[in-house]
């Protein structure tokens, strides 16, 4: 993974300069201070959704989609969307704007709606240390799997429409409304795109760099990345088309460190880290950054071994083993950890690029993110 190929590369002394741990802390302090107050909103939406949402009432189905949803939504989650969205807004001020609440609502509603979607393609029985609404339903039409695949799909769409629904009837003017709603509706829309060429790079034998970066890009950096810093900057009044080059190198640079750090942690993390059994995506085979670097080192009878592991759900913990001290063996491992931090630092650089423009504080906050993001690797 050369330098060279890293897209929005600085390539200057200053892109290799590390935030200080200080300003890492500080990130830390603030997410987990969003994640505690977003957490509590988040329950009174779900506390109100019952009354507000006009659902048939002979259903028994439908009150059990919307307990799994909030089920999903609230167990766990760092809700680093929710803080990059309220840093883009500090970037411009030190209020609350209006439409921030709800944007906040919309982000994590179509967060659970991917998830759902995710683990139903992945066939994940697992996700934040709980069961898949995918398997939840699994487990409760045991004799009608259809039955149980076809809920969690409209479980996944509920919340994205849930997810527009509250930007719709937020009490904001309505141009602002139109704004935020076209930022949603196009990150969901280009998240779809993205999840279809994530199934697409599986049938290639040994995906390139460029197209893993596009499917980070894709599925993941643009709705988890890029949209929430354009909502907050339109909800503070900033208009992020007039910086939107630096917004996006940002963005991208983040997000592959960001996917690079969750495929180390799929194929090297353990279960307490990464609330998933290790390797995850080679059972499902998804050959990710992870999976790429082992399979571009390993020689031509560990490779097989590899190969004939990805995409089997029954592969066992052992095999995960053997294929962790292959990748070990050939320096993979230390590598794509090397990667993701040098991603994570020219992200830090970009962001530090910002100070003549926006808020200190805020700016301190984007630079310490990325390299904070790649230290919770315990």
């Amino acid at each position: 993974m050369s330098n060279t190929n890293r897209p929005g590369s600085t390539n200057h002394p200053g892109s290799t300069n590390q935030p200080g741990n200080a300003t890492a802390a500080a990130a830390r302090e603030r997410i987990t201070g969003y994640r505690h107050r977003f957490d509590t909103r988040f329950e009174a939406y779900f506390d109100s959704l019952g009354k507000n949402l006009d659902t048939p009432q002979p259903s028994r189905f439908t009150p059990r989609c919307l307990d799994l949803l909030r089920d999903l939504s609230l167990r766990g989650g760092k809700r680093l969307r929710v803080a990059l969205l309220y840093e883009a807004a500090r970037l411009v001020t030190d209020e609350k704007p209006p439409g921030l609440e709800e944007a906040a609502l919309s982000i994590e509603l179509l967060q659970t709606h991917g998830l759902i979607h995710d683990d139903i393609i992945d066939d994940a029985p697992v996700r934040r240390g709980g069961p898949s609404t995918y398997y939840a339903y699994r487990r409760e039409f045991p004799e009608g799997p259809q039955t149980a695949l076809g809920l969690a799909v409209l479980a996944g769409d509920l919340a994205a429409f849930l997810s527009m629904r509250i930007l719709l009837e937020a009490d904001v003017p309505a141009e602002l409304k139109q704004a935020l709603l076209e930022v949603q509706l196009n990150a969901g829309a280009e998240t779809v795109t993205g999840q279809i060429i994530d199934l697409e790079r599986d049938f290639e034998a040994l995906p390139s760099e460029e197209l893993l970066h596009t499917v980070c890009e894709y599925k993941s950096t643009r709705y988890s990345i890029l949209a929430p810093l354009r909502l907050g900057l339109i909800a503070a009044g900033e208009q992020p088309a007039g910086h939107d080059a630096r917004l996006r190198r940002y963005a991208t640079l983040a997000g592959i460190s960001g996917q690079m750090r969750d495929d180390y942690l799929d194929l090297f993390g353990d279960e307490d880290t990464t609330g998933k059994s290790p390797g995850s995506d080679i059972r499902s085979g998804r050959r990710s950054y992870a999976v790429r670097a082992v399979l571009a080192r390993a020689g031509a009878a560990e490779r097989t071994v590899v190969e004939s592991a990805l995409g089997d759900p029954h592969c066992t913990a052992a095999t995960i083993d053997r294929i962790r001290r292959i990748a070990r063996d050939h320096g993979a491992d230390e590598e794509l950890s090397s990667a993701m931090r040098r991603y994570a630092e020219d992200a830090a650089a970009e962001a530090s690029a910002w100070r003549p423009r926006w808020r200190e504080e805020a700016v301190s906050f984007f630079e310490g993110l990325p390299l904070w993001n790649v230290q919770r690797m315990r």
